[in-house]
């Protein structure tokens, strides 16, 4: 007799689907990347500190003892202090302080022009993107630091306040910064406008504005953040160059920059003071390029399915 086949109990297997393991997101990958998650943690101190520099910092920054001159490192004065008298620790804390307002003023410039005239160049195309290109390729063919300095010079006077020379260095290193930006912006906009889901947007009787806003800018966003956070990285640097130079922020505020140039004359007797700075400017650099670096291999879809 046949014997006769009946349904098991035994549970179907699982789909391949469920098998696979999930695709980590952005914040996981993140994390996954230890330079990249070391970075973020020393800048998001680095940020505290400077917030709230005034209650952190044990002394003024302006606060000058002569008695206390070069001092090394103390009870009173952790890292000693300088040829005035002026605490270092304090001075380095408040140096932060000015770095990340030059930093994220001149951002917010050039996250604001910069999207304006690559979003119109892209989008629009035409004479609209020659006229925009051909004016963006003129910005950039000259350095940076040096059309920075060239602004400075014009618009700067002895006269200034050291309030008024802070919103200058802002100023010059945010028109000398847009362009790069502009030209990413653009290039990003030329590949989504062709892409089947802005082609059915404007067939289904989409405006431009709507456009931009709904399918333009939401995929904008990922390269312009790593954009912008590897360039506060060369803003940083730019400030701390025209402050040693003597054209970026004035006494008494202080810069890391400016600290290094002051140091100069004092380096074989307090070499505390030139490393000091030099080496806190050199890793928040660092720090901010390697999380740029981070950002865009966990923001990269092609990277999340390898």
């Amino acid at each position: 007799m046949a014997e006769t086949r009946g349904v098991t109990d035994e549970p179907a297997a699982p789909a391949a689907a469920e098998l696979a393991p999930p695709v980590p997101g952005t914040w996981t990958r993140l994390r996954q990347n230890p330079v990249a998650f070391a970075s973020l943690l020393f800048l998001a101190a680095l940020v505290i500190l400077a917030v709230f520099a005034p209650v952190i910092a044990p002394y003024p920054f302006a606060q000058q003892v002569l008695e206390d001159r070069q001092q090394g490192p103390s009870a009173l004065h952790r890292l000693g202090t300088d040829e005035l008298g002026r605490d270092t620790l304090s001075r380095l804390i408040y140096g932060a302080r000015i770095s990340l307002v030059v930093a994220v003023s001149v951002e917010a410039f050039v996250v604001v022009v910069g999207l304006l005239v690559g979003l119109t160049a892209g989008f629009f195309g035409g004479i609209v993107d020659t006229l925009l290109m051909r004016m963006t390729d003129v910005m950039l063919a000259f350095p940076d630091i040096l059309l920075a300095i060239l602004l400075l010079g014009i618009f700067g006077s002895a006269s200034a306040s050291p309030e008024q020379f802070i919103g200058l260095v802002i100023l010059a290193l945010g028109v000398t910064g847009w362009p790069p930006l502009a030209r990413l912006v653009r290039g990003q906009v030329l590949t989504l406008r062709k892409r089947e889901f802005v082609e059915a947007a404007r067939s289904m009787g989409a405006t431009n504005g709507r456009i931009v806003l709904r399918h333009i800018l939401p995929n904008l966003l990922s390269p312009i953040l790593v954009a912008v956070t590897v360039d506060i990285a060369g803003v940083i640097l730019a400030e701390a160059t025209l402050s040693f130079l003597g054209i970026g922020v004035q006494r008494p505020y202080p810069s890391w920059g400016r600290m290094v140039n002051d140091a100069l004359e004092y380096y074989r007797s307090a070499p505390r003071l030139l490393i000091l700075p030099s080496v806190v400017l050199s890793v928040t650099v660092l720090a901010l390029n390697f999380l740029g670096d981070g950002l865009r291999d966990a923001l990269d879809p092609r990277s999340r399915r390898r």
